[in-house]
């Protein structure tokens, strides 16, 4: 029972009425006053309509997807015979930003109403949704009547997922290039000749068939398919370097993002995908395969992943799987470097990988570096900081050097952009006949 803001009102309007029951010498109209109010706050309080009869069930996806807008949908019934009004209020797990969370409705016997409200969690792991309660205004409106409704549920939270469906929508309506992919790069030239058709608009001159074009009176192309059941294998370090934080978010977490991109985009293709992950050791791989459930089997394996304050060993991790996987792939390493000597001794260790496999490094650039490279100076602090930012751009700029010298393919973009670049990566390294 939680006293309204009338009952407080009320209370108030006893101070002058205690004033004058003292000037008339009856100070047991006071005890009278609030002994009504008392009664009445009660009374009503017990009469309030049960909520045993109310049903609540929330419907959302399995899993969710972190720094994503998740649907969240709650049905509410009422089983009860009296009617019910109050407003619902849903708890999910501390942190979760979420649209609204609070819902009024009014529910005859036998009725049910719905209410739709946004998620977004900020960090992958297991929480639980903390249960529903319900709030009445009871008769005369002096106090509220709080219950709780048995309604605990657990919730997981994943990379982002909401993004690999929205790449397989817009693959179907032909528009990934809203999302940065270019699709000339999916239809590819490929080196597998599948039919012949005619020339239309945005075709390769190039893929003419001249002499099909002149027995058929009309110009006809070539049409080829990308080969299939090429390899990708994503490797991915765990070590103190992916600790680091770009606009709030951890390096690991973006990493994780991309990759679920790029293997879906391959698996989406009929290529066969792995997982390595790694640090001072190597903590888990996935062998390479095209089966329908391999996706399934890499997001249960890197949902929970965290960084850890350790040295990587690339050389390890790069031992272990040349034992175990012979043959050539694609070799995408998210990783991370911020010094010339740091990609010196990486692009040393990669040597003995690069002949086999068409390797890449991927790097998740920091765009606050440039903001505040670019930035003018305010004053001494703002001098300082572009002096810091400057030399940590031509620290990194150099390592891509480096690793570009050495014969490895780098690529480093900022985090709203890595997926879609390593996605056009892998249709240009397919249309080439790279891997």
């Amino acid at each position: 029972m939680v006293p309204t803001p009338r009952l407080w009102i009320l209370i108030a309007l006893g101070i002058p009425f205690a004033i004058v029951a003292n000037i008339l010498g009856a100070p047991h109209l006071l005890w009278g006053y609030n002994a009504l109010l008392l009664v009445l706050a009660v009374v009503t309080y017990f009469l309030a309509p049960s909520v045993k009869g109310l049903k609540v069930v929330r419907t959302m996806d399995a899993v969710l997807s972190v720094r994503a807008t998740n649907k969240i949908q709650i049905e509410i019934s009422n089983d009860g015979v009296e009617q019910v009004i109050g407003v619902l209020r849903d708890e999910p797990p501390p942190f979760f930003e979420a649209s609204r969370k609070e819902f009024p409705f009014r529910l005859r016997p036998g009725g049910i109403t719905t209410f739709n409200y946004t998620l977004r969690p900020d960090e992958r792991g297991s929480d639980y949704f903390r249960g529903c309660y319900v709030r009445q205004e009871c008769l005369f409106g002096l106090v509220w009547r709080h219950s709780r409704l048995p309604f605990a549920q657990p919730v997981r939270v994943y990379p982002n997922l909401l993004a690999l469906r929205e790449f397989d929508l817009l693959k179907q309506k032909g528009r990934l290039q809203q999302v940065g992919i270019r699709k000339s790069r999916i239809k590819g030239l490929g080196t597998e000749f599948e039919s012949l058709r005619e020339y239309g608009e945005g075709d390769d001159y190039r893929k003419i068939d001249w002499k099909a074009s002149g027995r058929r009176g009309k110009l006809v192309v070539r049409q080829y398919e990308q080969e299939k059941n090429q390899t990708v294998i994503v490797a991915i370090d765990v070590g103190r370097h992916m600790l680091a934080e770009v606009d709030g978010v951890r390096k690991l977490d973006r990493a994780l993002d991309a990759c679920l991109m790029l293997l879906h985009a391959a698996r989406t293709a009929g290529d066969q995908i792995g997982l390595l992950v790694y640090a001072d050791r190597v903590r888990r791989y996935i062998p390479p395969s095209k089966s329908r459930g391999q996706m399934s089997v890499v997001i249960e394996a890197i949902h929970d992943l965290v960084a850890l304050p350790v040295e990587s060993d690339p050389v390890r991790a790069m031992s272990y799987l040349g034992s175990r996987h012979k043959r050539r792939s694609l070799l995408v390493i998210f990783t991370d470097t911020d010094s010339p000597e740091g990609a010196q001794a990486l692009a040393a260790v990669l040597a003995s990988v690069r002949n086999r496999h068409l390797t890449l490094l991927a790097r998740v650039a920091d765009p606050s570096l440039l903001r505040t490279y670019d930035q003018k100076l305010a004053g001494p602090e703002a001098f300082y900081e572009r002096a810091a930012a400057g030399y940590l751009v031509a620290e990194r700029r150099k390592g891509a050097a480096i690793i570009n010298g050495a014969g490895l393919h780098n690529l480093e973009a900022e985090p709203d952009d890595l997926a879609s670049a390593l996605v056009n990566f892998y249709f240009v390294a397919k249309d080439r006949a790279m891997i």
